[in-house]
């Protein structure tokens, strides 16, 4: 694996109904989500984007579901050791979903959450490539990574402990608080802000470049996405909007305007 312990190396997302999924971030975000599995005993099908992979998208089967899955976005993050850091997530007071497991050809891997309940998975990958599906301002990838928690303060020393990621400049929020830029090696990796409730459970949102918002906003309401906020501006000339696709997912796209 070419990529260093901390990095985000992939991004799925679990839907309850892959076609419509395939259709609606077809429209809305350019995405191209293949039309048959790419995976035997499931349905998982990659997601493409100019002639690259950019994530994956799986089928809740029913099994799934009862179990208390729900569509959503989540990201992979890179490891040494898949075991020793689930435990360590563990001992941290993280929560285990799947225990570690090996998939043949792609890596061992496993899905956790914090000790505030934001789900991710932890991944050792097989190929010695190097994965770039998180890039800043690089449309048609992964550029920003938001986790928000009802404890920054613990979400700080829990993500820098196991991954080593470090806080590196604030931005006011006003009565909310401060949102807090993370850093992974030399690069921004995203920002850590307070949640709007202090009793929900933390939730990771992954951030993914347009060409331009006004047509993926038009697409988006028009595909049947709800709870849009945005677009609005944020630094750098971009325009960011947040939404639900029609199963529910949380989806946030970024792009000039």
């Amino acid at each position: 694996m070419a990529n260093a312990q901390g990095d985000f190396i992939w991004y799925e997302l679990m839907t309850t109904d892959i076609e419509g999924a395939r259709a609606f971030y077809g429209a809305v975000a350019g995405m191209e989500i293949s039309a048959a599995s790419d995976m035997p005993g499931m349905d998982y099908r990659m997601i493409g984007y100019g002639g690259d992979y950019v994530g994956g998208a799986m089928a809740l089967d029913a099994d799934m579901i009862a179990g208390g899955g729900i569509p959503l976005w989540i990201g992979y993050i890179a490891v040494a050791d898949v075991d020793a850091t689930a435990q360590a997530i563990a001992d941290k007071g993280g929560r285990l979903f799947l225990p570690p497991r090996d998939l043949p050809g792609v890596g061992r891997l496993a899905m956790l959450a914090d000790p505030q309940c934001a789900p991710f998975y932890i991944m050792h990958g097989t190929s010695d490539a190097e994965s770039t599906v998180w890039q800043d301002n690089a449309v048609g990838r992964w550029g920003w990574n938001e986790l928000w928690t009802p404890d920054q303060p613990a979400a700080l020393d829990f993500y820098g402990s196991i991954f080593g990621w470090r806080q590196e400049g604030a931005m006011p929020m006003g009565p909310r608080g401060d949102y807090l830029f993370i850093m992974q090696g030399g690069q921004r990796l995203g920002a850590i802000g307070p949640s709007s409730d202090p009793a929900a459970p933390a939730y990771w949102r992954h951030v993914f470049r347009v060409p331009s918002i006004g047509p993926a906003h038009e697409a988006a309401l028009s595909h049947g996405a709800t709870e849009i906020e945005g677009p609005h501006a944020v630094p750098d000339g971009d325009f960011v909007m947040y939404g639900k696709d029609p199963q529910g997912a949380a989806f946030v796209l970024v792009g000039k305007e």
